[in-house]
């Protein structure tokens, strides 16, 4: 294959989240998220910085949607915010929230995009976590009655849904490490939290598909490719470990309805009870493969490179593998320090295609922050960028001709915006936005990708 192609059904897409770009943080009717109180712990997230504005998606949305549109995009993944449309987590739905999504999705429709939703990215109301959050299974269930109320509001316009984002951060930075919100450093419950976000996912598909079974339902997922440093069994049992608990942690109780043997071992000194995992294997629709990175790891002794997540990283966040060391091969690396690899890639699609029931795939999350700055106005030359995203794109037409059942990809993302610990630091937008007066600036990069959706090829 040399040009790369793909065919026309293809679905070139972006992606954002609501707390990264949304920002009206306390208007009509928005209660508070875990991390509204998150970026208000000093010390927490760099500068202080907060999503209260962001980048004003909720003001601007319609900018943005013929941003979309210019730049040829068919399909844009955006998350909905639990607080905003259920400010306490529980109850009827409220209106100015499930309005500013309908108005959304009707923008994306006649734009002639199509709208990808995610249910949970990260945000979860401030009064459930004050009721003991994900580590509790009652957060299930009123996951899925939230998830059956939008859905009720926007199924009949919006036929693709994606559950939860990222489970293994929202559960182990969560926490575990303590690195993201709600804070808390708590290995056990953090294993919880993975089990009943699982276990949310798998109510929250069976109460929507209940309602439309026509809709299609899937859950994303952040995968790894995993290496040992060297050919020494401590190597191999490090991967082994990283791999049980980052990767097959998720995707086992997914597709079959149960954790790793291997892994539970591991969990063991925890107490960890994986009873009730078969509700987490609902029938999928579609899966989502949120990719940046591989990991290369040893369980010998030696000088540990940083996974990094948090610019205050100090605590593991792999529980029951708290010694392996991440090691740093001297392969380029982006602003966030994250090695490039896109073999990486084909190797996760490839393996997921050989080891697991086949569903179709979308690349839901990959792009590379860096730490850019440009006068206002002016276009950001992201070369760096642009060689990233085709690397990648590359691999997912090599993925595809292998027979992997890969339909689209989501380029991680739209906007420049709020990046979780690291505040405004990190710059992984197409868009480049001037925080100070919200000028959204299109990069090479938003160009070139305008380019390939044009031509269906590299």
């Amino acid at each position: 294959m040399t040009s790369f192609a793909f065919p026309p059904s293809f679905r070139f897409g972006a992606a954002t989240a609501a707390y990264q770009i949304e920002g009206a943080a306390a208007e009509d009717g928005r209660g508070p998220s875990i991390w509204d109180d998150f970026c208000r712990t000093p010390g927490k997230v760099l500068h202080g910085d907060t999503g209260d504005v962001a980048v004003d998606h909720y003001h601007r949305y319609a900018d943005d949607i013929a941003l979309m549109r210019d730049l040829g995009l068919r399909a844009y993944r955006f998350s909905i915010s639990w607080p905003r449309v259920q400010p306490a987590g529980t109850g009827p739905l409220n209106p100015a929230g499930a309005d500013f999504y309908r108005r959304l999705v009707d923008g994306l429709l006649e734009a002639g995009i199509e709208p990808w939703p995610t249910l949970y990215h990260w945000d979860l109301p401030s009064p459930l976590e004050k009721a003991g959050g994900w580590p509790e299974r009652d957060t299930a269930a009123r996951f899925a009655d939230y998830a059956a109320a939008i859905h009720d509001v926007l199924g009949d316009r919006v036929r693709n849904w994606t559950t939860i984002n990222e489970p293994w951060c929202a559960a182990f930075l969560g926490y575990a490490s303590g690195e993201h919100a709600p804070g808390r450093v708590e290995p056990a419950a953090a294993l919880h939290a993975a089990h009943h976000l699982l276990t949310g996912h798998g109510l929250a598909v069976r109460a929507m598909r209940a309602q439309r079974p026509g809709n299609r339902f899937g859950a994303a997922v952040n995968l790894y490719a995993v290496s040992p440093e060297t050919g020494d069994p401590a190597d191999a049992d490090a991967a082994r470990r990283v791999d049980g608990m980052q990767n097959r942690f998720f995707l086992d109780p997914l597709f079959r309805g149960r954790y790793p043997a291997d892994v539970l071992t591991d969990l063991a000194p925890y107490g960890f009870d994986p009873s009730g995992t078969e509700v987490a294997a609902q029938p999928l629709d579609h899966l989502g493969v949120n990719y940046y990175s591989r990991f290369t790891v040893s369980g010998l002794p030696g000088t540990a490179a940083q996974a990094v997540s948090s610019p205050y990283s100090t605590l593991s966040p792999w529980v029951g593998s708290e010694s392996v060391r991440f090691v740093a091969t001297g392969r380029p690396v982006t602003g966030m320090g994250w090695e490039i690899d896109e073999s990486g890639l084909l190797e996760v699609l490839t393996r997921l295609h050989r080891e697991y029931p086949a569903v179709p795939l979308h690349i839901t999350e990959n792009g590379a922050g860096y730490d850019e700055d440009a006068a206002p106005g002016a276009t950001v030359d992201d070369r760096e960028r642009i060689a990233y995203i085709a690397a990648h794109l590359r691999a997912c037409a090599r993925a595809r001709e292998r027979g992997v059942p890969l339909e689209g990809y989501f380029v991680w993302s739209l906007l420049d915006n709020f990046e979780w610990s690291w505040g405004y630091s990190k710059r992984f937008g197409l868009v480049r936005v001037d925080y100070a007066t919200q000028e959204r600036t299109p990069k090479a990069s938003a160009r070139w990708y305008a380019d390939v959706i044009a031509n269906g090829s590299l």
